[in-house]
């Protein structure tokens, strides 16, 4: 098996950090005065800084340094995150992106951001605060003949790939070099943690060394470590004992840590500190705890295969337990009863992995709303909920360009002008929310805002002139508002750079369309929009209640089934269409899928009725029998297929035949809304 990439792994982290970077940046532009998010934010850079140093990326680390320097006043509370400093730090974000992806392609864009941020951070203040970039000039100018140094870095130094040795090697580069090892800090070795670094070091550095040089050498560790530099004065007066070992004799001495007087002391200072560690088993359970909580990363590639191997175990599964049940022999029932339990569990678990927070995809556009507010000159507040919805991560990955079309168009077209709003009697600013809620067996995904709302009378004239439809054509509200999604449908008055074109919402219906989605469209003119997008769990594998249907079989997905009862002998007359049932004092309209099936056999005795849901609406649906639950493997219907509605899919059953899967959100749709004959002629071609 080849060895993964170091340099792909860098990239990957360095990407949720920049993630992260902006996250806060974009927090700062509501909070400024917010010093959690500020240090957040300069942990990301000082991560992204140490890292990239140490996998080649100098052009990076270095431009991330100076974004640190000139962002320093901001972090010593000097100065306030102006919404200015934001955009252009955002803008800086960007460039190191670009550094990381293709280094070769900086550019001297780099020196430009930085003088932006810089003149940013500056601002009023700009003659005062240009020495603190160049603190150091002035002692730079007047070398003295050496300097004494003394470090120590931070504990988890170590592990996070620092070395001391290699800081000390460049330090010699610079000149001659007296090196003594501090060990005064090192435990004893019963309790001496090797991945903690407890020495210090002391180094006498001679020659006409600027302290720039010096400062260079700590570059990407000087944040956290602790550095003293000071100035020699005359080498003969200031001169270290000539008994100073040198590095090389430094490991010797930590061997004989023991015997040396001071080195028991700290070992015993720190005992009574340590005591209530010592007499719990809490180093235990720290590792517990660190166990519980690491990750690993694993490609998109891996999961996908591995799904497609649970998937062809449960067809596997579903075989066997027919066998089973055919051959009655009970030890091959319990050995199919084992593999069913071990397989649903196996799916769970896998299911499990693939699932991602949509919080992960909504923290994207907040970005995008704070550029397009600043570009269109409009006040908006990005209003987001529901983070913590879950969607398969096959679903999430197509979704972003979707959101981000719905998106621009409220922004763009949906929102009004400050002057038009207030003349309407809103506020200035206006209101983007993005939400996500389940529903049933789907996750609802809404974007809605508080604008001018969509106009019927003007998209009932764009679709005539366009010959989308003809001028006797009746069609509803909600019919209307479908007509946006049709290609190159669009009632910009003007194209903008934004939108216009009538391209966005095409590829939101196809996008959806081919996830097995809708899309729902409400509007009240003055009052706003909602696009409602929604949207399976999953693609792969879900539970399914197999019913008959006449003589064929049909698959409802389980999490959208609420109730199965019995149909009343009354309520089966010969009448065709909506009818409806009392349940519990609701009234749940139904439809008989034999009728609208054309099916020519007569129905058994006892019809069944399962009660769906989808979002707020619930239809039943009459069934001749139903069969049990399975294990259903999600299989598409093929492009001929792709313009039949109220079927989501396939399966394969045990027996090797093939069940359609019922849509329920399409089912519960024309149970409160459609009729018989549109049924009819719905699932007459489907059949």
């Amino acid at each position: 098996m080849s060895q993964p990439d170091p340099v792909a792994i860098f990239r990957q982290e360095a990407t949720e950090l920049l993630e992260t970077l902006e996250a806060n940046l974009l927090q700062l532009d509501e909070t400024p005065d917010d010093k959690a998010v500020v240090d957040s934010a300069f942990r990301a850079l000082h991560t992204l800084k140490g890292s990239g140093a140490m996998f080649g990326f100098t052009a990076a680390a270095s431009f991330v340094h100076e974004f640190e320097t000139a962002f320093d006043r901001v972090r010593k509370g000097e100065k306030t995150a102006t919404p200015a400093l934001i955009r252009v730090a955002l803008q800086a974000r960007d460039h190191i992106m670009i550094l990381i992806e293709d280094p070769d392609s900086a550019g001297s864009e780099g020196e430009t951001l930085l003088a932006a941020l810089r003149q940013a951070v500056e601002g009023e203040a700009k003659a005062e605060a240009a020495p603190a970039l160049v603190i150091e000039a002035p002692v730079a100018e007047a070398w003295p003949s050496g300097w004494k140094i003394s470090f120590s870095l931070p504990a988890d130094a170590l592990a996070m790939g620092s070395n001391p040795l290699l800081l000390i090697d460049e330090l010699a580069e610079l000149g001659p070099c007296d090196v003594r090892a501090r060990i005064a800090g090192v435990a004893s070795l019963d309790t001496l943690d090797p991945t903690r670094s407890a020495l210090g070091w002391e180094v006498v550095l001679r020659g006409d060394v600027s302290r720039a040089q010096i400062d260079d050498v700590f570059m990407f560790l000087s944040d956290d470590m602790e550095l003293t530099v000071e100035a020699l004065g005359e080498p003969a007066s200031e001169a270290p004992a000539p008994a100073a070992p040198p590095i090389a004799e430094a490991a010797p001495s930590l061997a004989a840590a023991p015997a040396v007087a001071p080195a028991p002391a700290p070992a015993q200072a720190a005992k009574p500190k340590t005591k209530p560690k010592t007499e719990s088993p809490a180093p235990q359970k720290a590792a517990s705890s660190d166990k519980s909580n690491s990750s690993l990363r694993v490609p998109a590639e891996r999961l996908d295969a591995l799904m497609d191997r649970v998937g062809e175990l449960v067809i596997a599964q579903a075989r066997l337990n027919q066998l089973a049940a055919q051959a009655n022999d009970p030890n091959l029932k319990s050995v199919a009863e084992d593999i069913e339990r071990l397989s649903s569990s196996l799916r769970d678990t896998t299911m499990g992995i693939r699932m991602v927070p949509i919080g992960t995809l909504f923290g994207r556009f907040r970005r995008l709303v704070h550029d397009l507010s600043h570009d269109l000159g409009k006040e908006i507040e990005f209003v987001t909920a529901g983070e913590d919805t879950e969607l398969d991560k096959t679903v999430i990955e197509h979704l972003a360009d979707p959101l981000v079309h719905l998106i621009r168009n409220s922004v763009d077209h949906g929102l009004e002008s400050a002057d038009k709003r207030l003349a309407a009697g809103k506020p200035s600013g206006g209101t983007v929310r993005l939400s996500a809620t389940y529903a049933g067996a789907e996750v609802a995904i809404s974007v809605s805002d508080d604008g001018a709302g969509l106009d019927p009378a003007r998209i009932r004239q764009k679709a005539e002139e366009a010959g989308l439809i003809t001028s006797e054509a009746k069609l509803s509200e909600q019919e209307l508002f479908q007509l946006i999604f049709q290609p190159g449908f669009s009632t910009a008055k003007e194209i903008t750079a934004l939108s216009g074109r009538g391209v966005g919402m095409d590829v939101v219906k196809r996008t959806i369309d081919g996830l097995r989605g809708s899309i729902d469209l409400s509007s009240q003119m003055g009052l706003g929009t909602t696009a409602t997008l929604r949207l399976p769990l999953t693609l792969a594998i879900i539970d399914g209640l197999l019913v008959r249907i006449g003589d064929g079989r049909y698959t409802i997905p389980l999490a959208a089934v609420e109730e199965c009862v019995e149909l009343p002998l009354d309520a089966d007359g010969e009448g065709r269409g909506r009818a409806f049932l009392n349940i519990r004092g609701s009234l749940v309209p139904f439809i008989r899928l034999r009728e609208v099936f054309n099916l020519s056999t007569p129905p058994g005795q006892y019809q069944k009725v399962v009660i769906i849901s989808s979002g707020d609406m619930r239809v039943g649906l009459v069934v001749d029998q139903i069969l049990g639950n399975n294990q259903t493997v999600i299989k598409q219907l093929s492009k001929l297929h792709a313009g039949v509605r109220h079927f989501s899919g396939a399966t394969i059953l045990g027996d090797g035949t093939v069940a359609l899967i019922l849509d329920p959100m399409q089912l519960a749709t024309f149970g409160q809304h459609g009729d018989g004959t549109h049924a009819e002629q719905t699932f007459g071609r489907a059949a």
